[in-house]
């Protein structure tokens, strides 16, 4: 039997939230099983649920060396009541990454994974190894490295799954925020590249100056004095009625549903106190802002603000469109879905306290990639 590190989080009932390192026994294989040797795993903002979210940084300190080493913190005020269904569990962290082969299980298509670099998705991958099902891994392309395969599945594929609800719920353009980070890279690539009209929405001047040199046509500042101008001018533009907001919290959403309200008035050929008639969906698929969502009311009532998820949207898309979308993440891995990071750490190297503490800001352009 196997036995391999793996980084895991607690919250405990008396406010404690701690990261460390549990040496752990893995399962015998199933037929349709493989054991990776984990080379390279990114820390995503959807891991830091885990990771961080509960967490007063200000509070963090660290105790041991290597694998011993343990990096505790007091809860957040409101976080053991928000966490309750999770005190007191020691959960593995990692949603994604990317390794070798090592051994598999008897089936042929296990079998045929034998030796392969793969990237995989479900959990547990901050380790040196990880038992997967064939389903969850994905092959690489021939020339790629465990590190070029690494982000392969929560980013891009949640970017494709923006394009294929965009075209399941029959709207023609998409806005996006938080649209410099890695994933918002991509989506911008992929909008290039299938003639989407992407609006882009970042917080600062250097952001918009570089989606632009990436080609973006439509890149909006939220703190620009005429943010709601140039926003309702470009959905007016690209008759926008689709938003993926990533902030979750605040009233950016609120802003981005008038915007679309406001282009659709300018249309409108009588009053109606209703509003117009023009459908708006807002989804909520990432929480940078976590202060309450705040809505002011000037939208009219053809709208929906819903959550959005990836397992849940492919649920919903069905096996064809997930390996639609597999097989082009495949092909395009080191052009239109390729990440970039600014720091590469071993497994205890996560722990380190600075790190710890950027990599739970959440910040543009400081994505880190653990390399067991």
């Amino acid at each position: 039997m196997t036995k391999t590190h793996q980084l895991h989080s607690k919250l405990s009932a008396d406010g404690v939230a701690s990261l460390y390192f549990e040496h752990v026994d893995l399962p015998e294989l199933g037929a349709d099983q493989v054991l990776i040797q984990v080379e390279a795993a990114p820390i995503n903002p959807s891991d830091l649920a885990l990771l961080t979210a509960p967490m007063d940084l200000n509070t963090l300190s660290s105790a041991g060396s290597g694998f011993d080493t343990v990096v505790s913190a007091s809860a957040k005020p409101g976080a053991v009541e928000f966490f309750k269904s999770r005190l007191g569990l020691s959960l593995p962290t990692g949603n994604e990454g990317a390794g070798t082969v090592i051994a598999a299980g008897s089936s042929d298509a296990a079998q045929a994974l034998l030796h392969k670099k793969v990237s995989a998705f479900g959990g547990a991958m901050y380790a040196e190894h990880r038992v997967a099902n064939v389903m969850e891994c994905l092959p690489l392309p021939e020339g790629c490295d465990a590190a070029d395969g690494a982000s392969s599945f929560v980013n891009p594929m949640t970017a494709l799954g923006m394009t294929e609800t965009m075209r399941m719920e029959g709207h023609t353009a998409i806005i996006h925020t938080a649209a410099a980070s890695n994933l918002g890279q991509m989506l911008n690539r992929i909008c290039l590249a299938d003639e989407i009209p992407l609006i882009c929405i970042v917080r600062s001047e250097e952001q918009v100056a570089l989606l632009q040199s990436q080609g973006a046509q439509c890149v909006i500042n939220s703190s620009s004095p005429s943010f709601m101008q140039e926003l309702t001018d470009a959905c007016d533009r690209y008759n926008a009625t689709l938003a993926f907001d990533a902030t979750g919290g605040g009233s950016l959403g609120s802003a981005i549903l008038n915007a679309m309200e406001g282009a659709a008035a300018r249309h409108m050929t009588e009053y109606n106190r209703y509003g117009s008639d023009r459908f708006k969906q807002l989804y909520i698929y990432g929480g940078l802002d976590v202060s309450p969502t705040t809505l002011h009311r000037g939208f009219g009532f053809a709208w929906s603000i819903s959550g959005w998820l990836l397992p849940q949207f492919l649920g919903r898309a069905g096996l064809e469109v997930m390996m639609r979308m597999r097989a082009r993440v495949a092909a395009e891995l080191t052009t239109t879905f390729k990440s970039h990071y600014a720091h590469e750490v071993d497994l205890p190297g996560a722990l380190a306290l600075d790190l710890v503490r950027e990599y739970a800001t959440q910040a543009t352009g400081v994505k880190t990639l653990i390399t067991p």
